[in-house]
């Protein structure tokens, strides 16, 4: 009876802890698939939780080993910074680690300059990429996140959107789950430790970014990953944020299973004989065990597709819950040589 007692007082903490956030989304990192969401659509400002679309943009333009120079344009941000100084140089790689480790403004500043020089420039590059993403409620003004001439304004579905693209990059899935970093200058050495604190307290932890602005408050983006499940957690106005996601994983986790529906080289689908049939990947998805026999795989094979020994497309295969499609791919197919008879393998050899 106590430790039912207890369960219930923890799981009413839980809950009202919850409701103490403005915003929640819970996102399937494989399928992108929303488990949870509370004011998800409802856009908030960002402040640093801006910078893993920074980060990504920098990734996609510019090579990590290239040196960059700061400029005056470091002097026009405040609040978090890694301390840059004018004509002190570091590679991107570093910028980067700063950006995301520290929170540097001024390294955002200098990442934006070089990457498209201008800070209206790379605020461009910033929607072009969102809009690419499927971030439809987000719009970036600045490199850095801070509000107070310029805003940047997103969702929970969205930033959780943004996380997923992010960490489809290896080098981003590196720097963000770095605990520390250390960089040598020409103006002096640096030792970064960082700021996300489920990196060092949540051993499931993979990376995110947190933010806070006076009028933002608190916002944080974080990803985990636990017995082959992959979840990411995007709060806006929470001060408990880290007590917030770490909980929040704890629960998924425990609630869902990973279930392949797509498996690209064993597709067991019904097609002539002497071919060999698949797609170009593989697609999972957590699910509870009820949601996995609502699951609906659907194939569409095209009619009259001539098919050799070169890969050609002769159809569809889609999965779907509750009537929405969360993934759509071809199906290939391609002809598998016949094995050579004895006489083709002694003319091969002697090459007659």
């Amino acid at each position: 009876m106590k430790k039912v007692i207890v369960f219930l007082v923890v799981s009413l903490l839980f809950v009202s802890s919850v409701h103490a956030v403005e915003a929640i989304t819970v996102m399937d990192a494989d399928s992108g698939r929303v488990l949870y969401s509370k004011n998800g659509d409802k856009k908030y400002l960002l402040a640093s939780t801006t910078k893993i679309m920074t980060a990504l943009v920098a990734l996609e333009y510019v090579d990590l080993d290239d040196v960059v120079t700061a400029g005056e344009e470091i002097l026009e941000v405040h609040g978090s910074s890694i301390y840059l100084k004018p004509q002190e140089k570091m590679t991107m790689r570093d910028l980067l680690y700063g950006l995301m480790l520290r929170s540097g403004n001024d390294a955002a500043m200098t990442i934006a300059k070089y990457t498209a020089g201008s800070t209206e420039g790379f605020a461009k590059l910033m929607n072009d990429t969102a809009l690419m993403i499927g971030m439809h409620d987000s719009k970036f003004s600045n490199p850095h996140g801070l509000d107070n001439e310029t805003e940047n304004k997103s969702t929970a579905n969205d930033m959780c959107l943004l996380m997923k693209e992010a960490m489809e990059n290896e080098e981003f899935r590196e720097i963000t789950k770095a605990k520390k970093y250390s960089v040598k200058t020409n103006f002096g050495s640096y030792e970064w430790y960082n700021k996300n604190k489920l990196i060092t307290d949540y051993k499931y932890a993979t990376g995110g970014k947190i933010g806070y602005t006076p009028r933002a408050r608190h916002t944080f983006v974080s990803s985990a990953s636990k017995d082959d499940k992959n979840l990411l957690i995007a709060t806006f106005v929470d001060a408990d944020r880290f007590d917030t996601h770490e909980k929040l994983y704890e629960k998924y986790f425990s609630m869902y299973e990973k279930y392949t529906l797509i498996d690209k080289d064993n597709l067991m689908i019904n097609y002539k004989p002497g071919y060999k049939v698949y797609t170009s990947s593989s697609f999972s998805m957590l699910l509870t065990e009820e949601e996995h026999k609502k699951v609906k795989r659907e194939v569409e094979l095209y009619e009259g597709v001539e098919v050799g020994e070169r890969s050609t497309v002769i159809g569809t295969i889609s999965v779907s819950l509750d009537g929405k499609v969360y993934e759509k791919v071809n199906i290939y197919a391609e002809g598998i040589p016949k094995p050579k008879t004895w006489w083709e393998k002694i003319k091969e050899f002697f090459k007659w």
